[in-house]
């Protein structure tokens, strides 16, 4: 049986004969895209990204072409993967002026596809991530590129925590929160011995900074989750899923992680190789950009690199196991992190190592 033939059936009949559940049930789906008001068509699908995490489908029907965002097959646990909340967060920052999608439909109902989902209108762009579209050859629109996107995360952050931006979640304490919803994870998500993780962890909790204030935290965001219109030129800011109010530098920390930088270590979480190239701006310059844009005190920011690789270790190994026990089938990232989660553990090492050498 092909990917496609597992991942996308034509109704509940189909479905309840696969031994792991599909992506999308195409006749209720149908119907659900007929009550929201559709333009009436045979349906078409197409898988966007390749998420290892929430999955992205653009939908075609007559005229309209909207997407779909939903979770991974289950099992998961009950507070990953929340749709509607991810939804909720779209909208809200959209209101507040961040560039995001606009929600056109949030479906609670478990029986339409196996698991809650959202639509939301199709932003036309590119995203960059291991190869570069055409427009961006000129070492100038390689800049400029990568500097709006530090802006943009810049203008996120000085988003005022009022009405439903204050309602999103609760800021304080945010990193002692990360660390200890982690490291209670980490044993759950493994069924071998990585002591570095372990190590790494204790290393951050005995170095917590002091949170400099609270902002809108994206939670994931790097390049790849950003749709360029045009080389400098943001259309949206994509994938919601870990949002919440806590400290900024835990964006630009996780931006650093994920920037790839030649002369630097890779890990599973390079997802933008294309920075490699001639005319990116260095991690450096990022950081230094955002300072200026914020007056932010980078000082610590090796702690937050070291906390986003940390993080993305535990998370990593996640899909490993998931991966093993046969719930991932047709992956072929995940039998690749039985080396990558140890290789993010040693950077996420590495990273502190240069905050207590007082390196950037």
């Amino acid at each position: 049986m092909s990917v496609e033939t597992r991942d996308v059936v034509a109704d509940a009949a189909d479905a309840a004969a696969l031994a792991s559940p599909p992506l999308l049930v195409i006749e209720p789906l149908d119907a659900y895209l007929d009550s929201v008001g559709m333009a009436r068509g045979t349906l078409a699908w197409h898988r966007i990204g390749d998420g290892q995490a929430n999955i992205t489908y653009e939908l075609r029907r007559g005229r309209d072409r909207l997407v779909l965002r939903r979770g991974p097959r289950p099992p998961f646990p009950p507070s990953a993967h929340d749709m509607v909340r991810e939804a909720r967060v779209v909208a809200t920052v959209g209101a507040a002026g961040v560039p995001a999608p606009r929600v056109v439909a949030v479906c609670e109902d478990p029986d339409v596809i196996g698991v809650p989902f959202y639509l939301m209108e199709l932003v036309e762009g590119h995203v960059l991530t291991d190869a570069l579209p055409r427009g961006y050859a000129d070492p100038r629109d390689r800049a400029a590129t990568v500097n709006e996107a530090v802006d943009t995360l810049a203008r996120l952050h000085q988003v005022p925590l009022e009405g439903d931006v204050a309602a999103l979640g609760r800021p304080a304490g945010y990193l002692e929160r990360q660390l200890r919803r982690f490291s209670q994870i980490w044993p759950l998500n493994t069924r071998r011995e990585v002591p570095l993780v372990d190590q790494v962890g204790e290393r951050l909790a005995a170095a917590v900074p002091s949170e400099p204030g609270a902002s809108i935290v994206h939670g994931d965001f790097r390049l790849g989750n950003l749709m360029f219109a045009a080389p400098g030129l943001i259309a949206a800011v994509l994938d919601w899923e870990m949002a919440a109010l806590g400290d900024p530098l835990a964006d630009l920390g996780y931006l650093v992680a994920t920037y790839t930088e030649t002369g630097r270590p890779t890990t599973p979480m390079d997802l933008t190789r294309v920075t490699a190239l001639p005319g990116f701006p260095t991690r450096a310059a990022l950081v230094a950009r955002y300072a200026e844009e914020t007056g932010a005190d980078v000082s610590m920011l090796p702690w937050y690199e070291a906390l986003a690789l940390w993080k993305s270790a535990i998370f990593c190994e996640a899909m490993h196991t998931r991966w093993l026990d046969g719930e991932r089938p047709g992956d072929a990232f995940a039998p690749t992190l039985a080396e990558g989660v140890p290789a993010l553990a040693r950077a996420a090492a590495e990273a502190l190592d240069r905050l207590e050498e007082g390196e950037r």
